[in-house]
């Protein structure tokens, strides 16, 4: 574990997002004899627009130098890959904070090599999820580069004990800080989502819609009339929105805007299973990762068969977790990736959803040339190639395993079915 006092007279590349433990931790290192560098990674952040200003605060606490690092694409493409692979975590939430510090190390990572820094710090608590991503993510891209977490420092500890000790000290140095000893919870963002905790959402008896929403409103505030929303696929990608060509990132920026209008995804609320083994809760926004996420699911349907989708499934489920404690860089999603690529190569079509007060619903679907759904198969009418009849020689050969189970006395009926 590296310690202030064994980081004086070097340099910390310190991934500040302009907060308060971002101005804390740079002017209580400066004050240890650190020399630091704030990076602050631009991932479409809605909640921070103006970087300059990040700038100027980061230098009043004693940076000696600032960069942005321009990552809408990366993002952006990390997120389309979430979708690809419905990486929900433990219900409906789209790892947006998960997938965002993987961009912001593998962002910083090759600007830190450019000026010679090893040393990474960030300002991730030892109780939570994302100082493993940062360490994890580090220690894969570039093993020489050493992590600082000032919140595993028992020096930095002792001085500082939560919040309203940093705020004190921020305060009387004079520090631009924004935060609040009032303030009732806090938020990341990026441009697939925010993340909200802590403050008055640690106790469950407030209402997740306690929060407000900052990517759009809320169910009531809604439109009272459904939008119909139509989305092009190609080869796994959103390629279009309403019918006009997009890129990767203004696909999900017109989704944020229209589902937000909606409530699409907002305040989804998650009592969670952090990495480190505690419960903890987190009320989400991701607008339009769910609208996005939920055509491309209906797209899925068209395309998969039993058997390809049970693997997806299985698929799913694993990047989720990969992705969420920190392991999205390793050898086994890799696995996963080049496993997804064949499915990719069919995943392309259109598919229009009805949104109507913080709900998605499938309206069409159309031009889906690897689609296996066949309405003549499908239908009930005297058409297709699909014969009732066929069905009789199917049926004899499953009643043999059937007939076999009750003869052997393996057949066991629930209490429910049973007449009484």
């Amino acid at each position: 574990m590296t310690t202030v006092s064994e980081l004086k007279g070097q340099t910390v590349a310190f991934a500040a997002s302009g907060g308060l433990d971002s101005c804390t931790v740079t002017k209580w290192l400066t004050e240890h004899g650190v020399k630091v560098v704030c990076f602050t990674a631009d991932i479409a952040q809605p909640d921070e627009t103006d970087f300059g200003e990040i700038e100027t605060r980061m230098r009043a606490c004693g940076a000696a130098d600032y960069i942005a690092i321009p990552l809408h694409a990366m993002i952006a493409d990390a997120g389309v890959e979430v979708i690809q692979f419905q990486a929900c975590y433990e219900g409906r939430y789209w790892n947006t904070t998960g997938i965002g510090r993987h961009v912001i190390v593998a962002g910083m990572v090759p600007e830190m090599k450019k000026r010679g820094i090893t040393v990474l710090g960030h300002g991730a608590t030892g109780r939570g999820n994302d100082q493993v991503r940062f360490q994890l993510c580090t220690n894969m891209l570039d093993p020489a580069i050493s992590i600082y977490a000032p919140w595993r420092d028992q020096a930095f500890l002792n001085r500082f004990r939560g919040r309203t000790e940093m705020i004190d000290y921020c305060t009387r140095h004079k520090l631009p800080i924004k935060a609040s000893k009032d303030a009732p919870y806090s938020t990341d963002a990026n441009l697939l989502g925010l993340t909200h905790e802590a403050g008055k959402l640690e106790h469950l008896t407030t209402s997740p819609w306690f929060v407000t929403p900052g990517m759009g409103v809320k169910p009531p505030d809604a439109p009272d009339t459904p939008e119909v929303v139509t989305v092009r696929f190609e080869n796994g990608r959103p390629v279009a929105v309403n019918g006009a060509k997009t890129t990767a990132f203004q696909a999900i920026q017109q989704a944020n805007a229209i589902g937000g209008k909606h409530a699409i995804g907002i305040c989804t609320h998650l009592v969670e299973n952090r990495f480190v083994g505690i419960k903890s809760r987190g009320v989400y926004e991701a607008p339009g990762m769910e609208l996005l996420g939920t055509a491309y699911s209906y797209l899925l349907q068209l395309v998969l068969d039993r058997r390809a989708k049970e693997l997806f499934d299985h698929l799913s489920l694993f990047v989720a977790k990969q992705i969420y404690q920190g392991y999205g860089f390793d050898l086994a999603t890799h696995m996963a990736r080049e496993a997804m690529r064949p499915v990719l190569d069919l995943m392309t079509g259109t598919v229009a959803v009805r949104l109507y007060k913080g709900n998605v619903a499938f309206e069409s679907a159309a031009d889906v040339p690897a689609q296996m759904y066949s309405e003549a198969n499908a239908s009930m009418e005297a058409i297709g190639a699909f014969d009732h009849a066929d069905s009789e020689g199917f049926l004899r050969v499953l009643q043999v395993s059937a007939r076999a189970l009750a003869v052997n006395g393996q057949v066991t009926p629930p209490a429910w079915a049973v007449v009484k």
